[in-house]
């Protein structure tokens, strides 16, 4: 039960502050739709931030689990993989009519000069998914689908990168424009024009 009632403040936490941002969320709106009481709010969470990193911690968890079920389908080839999870993830943003994106990086730009514990537990979180996506490359490489001198760390950087500036544009353009460049470039160019 006392799982629950902190799961159901989590969940209504991430609903309101990608909609709204961090500081703009309210405790108290919060509460009223996770239907919690205020008091068991500081049962779970020692303070608003707290309540803030905990909240990046659940959903990172629940984010790297939806990626490695991306990245580990072993019934497509790794830049197939690579590829459905990064336009699996433009398109649901398309279909929410450009509103929210990334949360993660959402966050890092609402909090990355603002709290130094938010800018680190975030960096941890893309540092996290660079990893599996270089992982996914070094795949790739082994299997022939990318050139074998590619630097698969570099890469996934870029490409991690390269896909948060694309949701910021396709945020503000109302188009998939800048999708079709991502996926132009970093698949028909930087990852499968590095063979041969």
């Amino acid at each position: 039960m006392k799982t629950d009632t902190k799961t159901r403040i989590l969940e209504e936490g991430t609903k309101r502050v990608y909609e709204k941002g961090f500081y703009a969320t309210g405790l108290q709106e919060i509460l009223a739709g996770a239907g919690v009481p205020k008091g068991s709010f500081y049962f779970y969470f020692k303070s608003k931030e707290d309540f803030g990193l905990q909240l990046i911690d659940e959903n990172a968890r629940r984010h790297l689990d939806r990626v490695d079920r991306y990245l580990k389908d072993p019934s497509k080839t790794p830049l197939q993989r690579l590829s459905d999870y990064f336009h699996d993830l433009m398109s649901a943003f398309e279909k929410n009519g450009f509103k929210g994106g990334c949360p993660f990086g959402n966050l890092s730009l609402e909090m990355g000069d603002r709290n130094e514990r938010f800018r680190i537990r975030l960096e941890e979180v893309f540092k996290a998914l660079k990893l599996k996506i270089a992982a996914c490359l070094e795949e790739a490489r082994r299997q022939g689908e990318v050139a074998a001198d590619l630097d698969v760390q570099e890469a996934s950087d870029f490409i991690l990168s390269s896909f948060q500036g694309t949701l910021l544009q396709m945020k503000v353009s109302k188009t998939t424009t800048h999708q079709r460049f991502f996926e132009r470039i970093v698949f028909e160019k930087l990852l499968k024009g590095s063979v041969g």
